[in-house]
C-alpha cells in the first residue's frame, strides 16, 4: 500500500497547486465525497449546516470560522487523490472522508505522515486498523459490528450456512472476511463467495452469471454487501431469474436502508420484497427531530434524511469541540514543512507545499476524548479499539407497501424488540434465550420461515445408504417377502425424523451389502465422501475415524461396547452354611456360649429357683439357656442384677454374630460366581485368551488400536448364532460387541452373561456430507422425539428384549437353591429321626410293663381279662398299642394303680372306691380349670 502511495504520488503532485492566502482567523477542514451519490448528497448538506451551526456560535474556537472544503471525487480514487493533496497543501487541520474504504486506506498514509485527523462516517471496513491507521477515525460504527448483527440474526433463525454475493474491493471484501469470522464463531460458514466486478457499474451479464452459480448451490441465505447501484442491479437480475420467491433469504446490508431512507422511488418493490436490510440506528430525542424538520428546509424535500447525515453533522461537531479544547489549552494552528519531502531535489514536483500539522497529534487526542450528545445519540469513542460506543442497528424488512421495523441489534444485548437506549440502562444479556424479533415476511410474500437450503440437485431424490445386514434384522434388514422394501428400528426412527421436518424430503433406500456377510461400516460411510450416497441410515457408531469424514446427527440410542462370557456357575456346596466363619470361630463361639451359660448359672443359683435342682438337671439348664440365647428364646429369668449386666452384653454379642453370619451366608449364596476369570475388559486384554467381535463393528479397531490386542487373538464372528457356538465350545474365551446387539443375543441365550461396565460411550447416528445441513435440521427432529416419547416406543417395538425360554430354570435362577441348604436339613432331620427313635423306645418299653402289669393285676384278681387284653392277633396288637401312645402318660399309669388297688377289694367295696377316686379326680381338674382361668 504504501508503494502504491508513492507512485501514485509520483503521478499526481504537480506545481500547479492554488495556493490559498493564510488566514488566522479562518480553520479550515476539507471533505472528499461524491456528489452524485446518496450519501455524498446527504453528507454534503449536512455538514453545511453543521458548519453554519459552528461559526454561529461565537463561544467555539475563539471567534474563529471553519472553512469547510468538499472535493467532489466523482466516484474516481484519482480524484480522490488530488483532492486530498489539495487540502493538505492549504494548512487544513482535519479531513472529513473519504466516502470509500478503498481509497481510506490509500490516503490514510498521507494523513499518518503530516498529521492531519481524518474523519469518516462511510468508510467502514473492519480493516482500517487503528494500529496501521492512527490518524483514520470511524465516526460510525465499523462494518465489525455490523457483520456481527447480520450473524446474530442469521443464528436466531437457524441458519448455519450463508451465501456472500459482494464488490471485489478492500471495502467489501474485508466486511465478508469478518462476516466469515463471526458465523466461525456460532458454528456456521460462508458456503459460497460470489464476487462481482467493482463500480463503475458491471454489467447485467457479469452479475447474472454471478447469481446463477449462487442458484447451484446449497444454501439459501444470501447476504449483499456492496454499493447502491450495483445491489440494486442484483435484486433485478435475481428476480428475472426466479431467486426472490418463497425458499430464498435476502440480507442486505446497510446501502439499502441508506437509499429507502433519502430517495425510495428507486427501491422497486417487487424486487426487494421480504429483503432484511440494517440500519444504523439513532435515538429519537428533540434535536433530532428539529433538524429533521429543518432539513425539509436544506433540501426544498429534494432528497430525504438518511443516518448518515446525522453522522456527518455529528462529525464536524466532533472536529469543532475537539479544536476548541485545542485552543483552549493554548494550542496553536501552525505547520511546518516535512524534510523528508524537501530532501527529495532534481524534479519538477512541488513537494514542499505540503506540510505537516504541528498540533494534529494533540488535535487527535482530543477528538478521541469527545464526550457530548449529538444528533446520533451519546458521542465518545471505545478507548480499545478507537470505534463509537454503543454501536447498534434497526433491521428492517421491506414489503409491497413499504417497510416495516421488526427489531434493533446492538452489542449490549444482542436482537431485541425495545429500543437500544433502553436497554443500555440495563445489565449486559446476550444470550440466546434473550433473543427477540418481530414475525417477518419473506420473499415471495410468505410468513413460514424458509428452510434456508435446497439439495444441489433437488430434482432427484436423496440416496440413502442403509448396510445389508444378515444378523440382527431387528435393526434394520430387508423385507423377506418384499426385497425392495427396507424395514427396521434404524429405518423407522430415520422415517419418523423426516416426518418432523418443515419441509419435504424425497428419499430411496439403497442396500450394501453382498446379502451373505455384514458390510464393513467404514466403507459405507466412506460412501458418502466419494458422492456414491447423499447420507447413510443404519446402526452406524459415531466414533472417531468416522466424524473425520462425514457429519452425524444427534445420537438417536446409546451404544458402548461390553464384555459377553459364558455365565455356568460353580455348584454351591451342601456345606456352605459352614463357610460364614472359619473352625477357630466356630469354637470360640460354642465355647462362650458354654462359659456364658455357666457364669449365668453361678450368679442365679443360690436366689433362683430355676437354677436349682438336682446336678443333672442344672447340667441341663445350663446347656439349655446358653445355646437358647442364640435365638433369644430361654425360659428362665434373672434375678441378680449381675446376672442381667452380663446377659445383655451377651446379647449383644450375639446379635453382632448372627447379623454377620446372616449377611456373610446370604453373600456366599446370591452372589453369582462364575467359571471364568473374565471379571471386564481389563482381565480380559491382560489375558491370551481369544475374543470374538461382529464383523463390520467397529470393536475390532478399538480391540486393535486402542487396546493393543494382537491380531492373532480376534476372531470374527458374523451372527448371534456364531457367538453362542463359539462362546459354548469355547474357541473364544469372550465376545466384544455394542450393548445394543448383546442386549438382542441375550434375550435368546440365557447361558451368557456381560461382566465388567460399558467401555466405550458412543451412539448410533445418521451420517451426511460434511457440513450437511440436514444434519442439523434431522438432529433437531430426533430431540423431539425423544422429548414426545415416540422414539421410546419405536425402541419397545423393535429392540425390547422378550423373555428368555430359560430364564425360569433352575439354573439360571438367581433364587437360592435347595441343593446349596440339604446338609442343613439333613442335620436337622437326623435329629429329628433320633429323637423319634429314642422316643419310640422309650414308649414301647413304656408299653410292655404297662401290659405286663395289666395281666398279673387280673390274674390275682381271678377275673377274666378283656377280648382286648387277651387280643394275640397283630392288627390288634397295633391297635392296643396306638391306643396305649395316645393316651396321656399319667392315664395309663393311674388305670394301672386303680386296677392294682381294686384286686384285694370286695365287689360293694370296689364299687365304694371306685366313686371316691373318680370324684376326687374330678374335684382336681376342675380346682385346676379354675386356677388356669385365675
Amino acid at each position: 500500500m504504501n508503494l502504491l502511495c508513492l507512485v501514485l504520488l509520483s503521478m499526481l503532485i504537480i506545481g500547479s497547486f492554488a495556493v490559498v492566502t493564510k488566514n488566522p482567523g479562518v480553520v479550515n477542514i476539507g471533505a472528499v465525497f461524491t456528489l452524485r451519490s446518496i450519501n455524498g448528497r446527504v453528507a454534503k448538506i449536512a455538514m453545511d449546516a453543521a458548519v453554519q451551526d459552528v461559526n454561529s456560535d461565537p463561544t467555539i474556537l475563539r471567534g474563529r470560522r471553519l472553512n469547510l472544503s468538499v472535493h467532489d471525487s466523482n466516484y474516481s480514487s484519482f480524484l480522490s487523490i488530488i483532492g486530498t493533496l489539495r487540502f493538505m497543501e492549504i494548512d487544513t487541520v482535519a479531513v472529513i472522508g473519504p466516502q470509500s474504504s478503498v481509497m481510506a486506506h490509500i490516503l490514510s498514509h498521507l494523513a499518518n505522515e503530516l498529521h492531519i485527523p481524518m474523519l469518516s462516517f462511510t468508510a467502514l471496513a473492519p480493516s482500517l486498523s487503528p494500529l496501521q491507521y492512527p490518524y483514520f477515525i470511524q465516526t460510525a460504527p465499523s462494518d465489525l459490528y455490523l457483520m456481527t448483527a447480520i450473524v446474530d440474526m442469521v443464528d436466531y433463525f437457524g441458519y448455519k450456512e450463508v451465501t456472500a454475493v459482494y464488490t471485489d474491493d478492500d471495502h467489501s471484501r474485508s466486511g465478508v472476511i469478518k462476516l466469515g469470522e463471526k458465523l466461525a464463531e456460532k458454528q456456521g460458514k460462508i458456503s459460497y463467495k460470489a464476487a462481482v466486478l467493482p463500480e463503475p457499474l458491471p454489467t447485467r451479464k457479469d452479475i447474472q452469471t454471478a447469481l446463477l452459480k449462487v442458484r447451484s448451490k446449497e444454501s439459501r441465505v444470501i447476504v449483499v454487501h456492496t454499493y447502491p447501484r450495483t445491489g440494486f442491479t442484483i435484486f433485478d437480475v435475481a428476480r428475472e431469474l426466479g431467486m426472490m420467491t418463497s425458499g430464498y433469504v435476502w440480507i442486505a446490508t446497510t446501502w439499502l436502508s441508506s437509499v429507502l431512507d433519502s430517495n425510495p422511488t428507486l427501491v422497486n418493490s417487487s424486487s426487494v420484497l421480504g429483503v432484511l436490510t440494517f440500519r444504523p440506528h439513532t435515538p429519537h430525542s428533540t434535536r433530532k427531530q428539529a433538524f429533521e424538520s429543518r432539513w425539509n428546509k436544506l433540501t426544498n424535500a429534494s432528497i430525504g434524511l438518511n443516518p448518515y447525515g446525522l453522522y456527518a453533522y455529528d462529525t464536524v461537531w466532533i472536529i469543532a469541540n475537539a479544536l476548541q479544547k485545542f485552543l483552549d489549552e493554548g494550542g496553536k494552528i501552525s505547520f511546518s514543512n516535512d524534510s523528508s519531502l524537501s530532501a527529495i531535489e532534481g524534479h519538477s514536483l512541488n513537494l514542499k507545499a505540503l506540510n505537516i500539522f504541528d498540533g494534529g497529534e494533540k488535535l487527535l487526542g482530543n477528538i478521541l476524548h469527545t464526550n457530548f450528545t449529538g444528533l446520533t445519540g451519546p458521542v465518545a469513542f471505545r478507548s480499545d479499539d478507537r470505534s463509537p460506543k454503543n454501536p447498534s442497528y434497526d433491521i428492517i424488512n421491506l414489503m409491497v407497501s413499504g417497510y416495516k421495523q421488526i427489531g434493533y441489534w446492538s452489542n449490549h444485548s444482542g436482537l431485541s424488540v425495545v429500543s437500544p437506549e433502553t436497554l443500555f440502562t440495563k445489565p449486559i444479556n446476550v444470550s440466546r434465550l434473550n433473543q427477540r424479533l418481530k414475525n417477518v415476511v419473506w420473499p415471495g410474500g410468505t410468513s413460514h420461515r424458509p428452510r434456508g437450503w435446497v439439495l444441489p440437485n433437488s430434482e432427484r431424490p436423496l440416496k440413502i445408504g442403509v448396510p445389508n445386514r444378515v444378523s440382527y434384522k431387528d435393526i434394520i434388514s430387508k423385507n423377506d417377502a418384499n426385497a425392495s422394501k427396507i424395514e427396521g428400528y434404524s429405518v423407522d426412527v430415520f422415517v419418523a425424523a423426516i416426518k418432523l421436518l418443515p419441509y419435504p424430503l424425497p428419499y430411496e433406500f439403497i442396500l450394501f451389502g453382498d446379502d451373505h456377510h455384514n458390510p464393513n461400516y467404514n466403507n459405507l460411510v466412506a460412501q458418502i465422501t466419494s458422492n456414491v450416497f447423499d447420507a447413510v441410515v443404519g446402526d452406524i457408531a459415531i466414533v472417531t475415524n468416522r466424524t473425520k469424514m462425514v457429519d452425524f446427527t444427534q445420537p438417536y440410542i446409546e451404544s458402548g461396547l461390553v464384555v459377553v462370557v459364558p455365565a455356568r456357575r460353580l455348584n454351591s456346596s451342601a456345606w456352605a452354611f459352614f463357610q460364614p466363619f472359619n473352625p477357630s470361630m466356630w469354637l470360640v463361639t460354642a465355647v462362650f456360649f458354654v462359659v456364658v451359660g455357666a457364669v449365668i448359672w453361678i450368679l442365679e443359683h443360690r436366689t433362683n429357683d430355676e437354677f436349682r435342682g438336682p446336678p443333672r438337671k442344672q447340667l441341663a439348664t445350663i446347656l439349655w439357656f446358653s445355646f437358647s440365647t442364640m435365638f433369644f428364646s430361654h425360659r428362665e429369668n434373672t434375678a441378680s442384677t449381675l446376672g442381667r449386666i452380663v446377659l445383655l452384653t451377651w446379647f449383644f454379642v450375639v446379635f453382632i454374630i448372627t447379623s454377620s453370619y446372616t449377611a456373610s451366608l446370604t453373600s456366599i449364596l446370591t452372589v453369582q460366581q462364575l467359571s471364568t476369570p473374565i471379571t471386564g475388559i481389563e482381565s480380559l486384554v491382560l489375558s491370551n485368551l481369544l475374543i470374538g467381535f461382529q464383523i463390520g463393528s467397529f470393536a475390532e479397531n478399538y480391540l486393535r488400536d486402542e487396546l493393543n490386542v494382537p491380531t492373532s487373538r480376534l476372531r470374527q464372528l458374523g451372527s448371534p448364532e456364531e457367538y453362542a457356538d463359539a462362546l459354548e465350545r469355547g474357541i473364544v474365551a469372550a465376545v466384544v460387541d455394542e450393548r445394543p446387539y448383546i442386549d438382542l443375543f441375550l434375550s435368546s441365550y440365557c447361558k451368557f452373561q456381560i461382566v465388567g461396565q460399558e467401555f466405550t460411550k458412543s451412539g448410533w447416528g445418521f451420517a451426511f456430507p460434511r457440513d450437511s445441513p440436514l444434519a442439523v435440521d434431522m438432529s433437531t427432529a430426533l430431540l423431539t422425539l425423544s422429548e414426545n416419547g415416540k422414539l421410546q416406543k419405536i425402541h419397545d417395538k423393535w429392540l425390547k428384549r422378550k423373555f428368555c425360554s430359560l430364564q425360569n430354570s433352575e439354573e439360571d435362577s438367581d433364587q437360592l437353591q435347595l441343593r446349596s441348604f440339604w446338609g442343613l436339613f439333613l442335620v436337622c432331620g437326623v435329629a429329628c429321626l433320633a429323637a423319634l427313635a429314642i422316643y419310640l423306645c422309650l414308649t414301647v418299653r413304656s408299653y410292655k410293663r404297662f401290659s405286663r402289669n395289666s395281666l398279673e393285676s387280673y390274674n390275682e384278681d381271678g377275673d377274666q381279662p378283656s377280648s382286648s387284653i387277651r387280643a394275640t392277633t397283630t392288627s390288634e396288637r397295633i391297635k392296643r398299642f396306638l391306643s396305649f401312645a395316645d393316651e396321656k402318660a399319667d392315664i395309663s399309669r393311674n388305670k394301672l394303680k386303680r386296677k392294682q388297688m381294686e384286686s384285694g377289694l370286695s365287689s360293694s367295696q370296689r364299687m365304694d372306691f371306685t366313686r371316691r377316686y373318680y370324684g376326687s379326680k374330678r374335684i382336681q381338674a376342675a380346682t385346676l380349670s379354675s386356677v388356669r382361668d385365675f
